[in-house]
């Protein structure tokens, strides 16, 4: 594997040492912010992952190179680019490599790369999942499969709400992957905080979460775990306002026969339009406060 993965001198000493870290995705930085507000996330998501005691690894692939942990200046070098790199899943891996090319990692491939480095945490914004009208597109993020076959922690603020989040649950459920609330028995809705489904369990303390983990790890009974942490309650839009944004935008997407891996970054975009930036400022704040908790979290794992 060290023939494909570089890690960071800082997240390769923190590894050894048996340190807290805690992996981010690059997808969020090509694909799911505008430049510059990508590259100065990206940036605070790493520093509020630090002041939390944990090291972050941010994971990308760069000329071809499998990367776990990355430098201002290639989180910039992704920033500028933006969706001119290659929004990359399970399937694109071997072409990249071998084509020494770039690609943002969605949470599928950071998954992957996470596991190869020997991380157990990583924070992001939402996972993907079944997509609206799936029963004829079959339209399913290949996240919802990595979940069940890779032993990484994901902690999010649930699934996207451009979602059909009921059929994404049935499908989690199906692959044996626990959907744990932080705080919460229902599945927050990414830029809200409830979605009117309901979640496996209720965890309260990172303690926990850490505890559940190696608990499944220990038995032998493989996959990850999908820890959803509710946007905080100052930054949760009206549910009435983001819902309408979602289905206007929906809509342009299929009658422009916007689909596949193209259909997410649309989405965001046009709702970041139609909500003024709003939802963008939701988007950031979000994925801080599930760096925070991941930050804990990492250091319960190995505590």
């Amino acid at each position: 594997m060290k023939n494909y993965l570089d890690l960071s001198p800082e997240v390769d000493a923190a590894l050894k040492a048996g340190k807290p870290v805690v992996a981010l995705e690059s997808t969020i930085i090509s694909h799911g912010m505008p430049y510059p507000q990508n590259v100065e996330t990206a940036l605070k998501v790493e520093q509020t992952i630090r002041e939390g005691g944990a090291t972050p690894a941010t994971i990308a692939i760069i000329g071809g190179r499998l990367k776990a942990g990355l430098t201002p200046e290639e989180i910039e070098y992704l920033g500028k680019k933006g969706t001119a790199v290659t929004k990359a899943s399970r399937r694109d891996l071997p072409v990249l490599v071998a084509r020494g090319q770039d690609g943002a990692t969605t949470v599928t491939t950071t998954m992957i790369i996470a596991a190869m480095a020997g991380i157990k945490v990583f924070a992001t914004g939402g996972i993907g999942g079944v997509h609206r009208g799936a029963e004829t597109t079959m339209d399913i993020s290949a996240d919802l499969e990595e979940l069940a076959r890779t032993p990484v922690m994901v902690i999010c603020a649930g699934a996207k709400s451009i979602l059909d989040l009921g059929l994404t649950l049935e499908y989690l459920e199906t692959k044996g992957v626990p959907v744990i609330g932080y705080g919460t028995e229902e599945l927050p809705a990414f830029y809200t905080r409830k979605s009117g489904f309901m979640v496996d369990y209720r965890v309260d303390s990172p303690e926990e979460l850490a505890a559940i983990f190696k608990a499944k790890q220990e038995m032998g009974l493989g996959g990850g775990m999908l820890v959803t942490n509710p946007i905080p309650e100052q930054y949760s839009m009206d549910p009435m306002r983001i819902n309408k944004a979602i289905d206007e935008a929906v809509a342009e997407a299929q009658q422009r026969g916007i689909h596949g891996k193209e259909t997410t970054p649309f989405l965001l975009a046009k709702i970041k339009d139609i909500t003024g930036g709003d939802s963008l400022a939701s988007n950031i704040q979000l994925v801080l406060n599930n760096a925070r908790l991941a930050a804990k979290t990492a250091a319960s794992l190995i505590g």
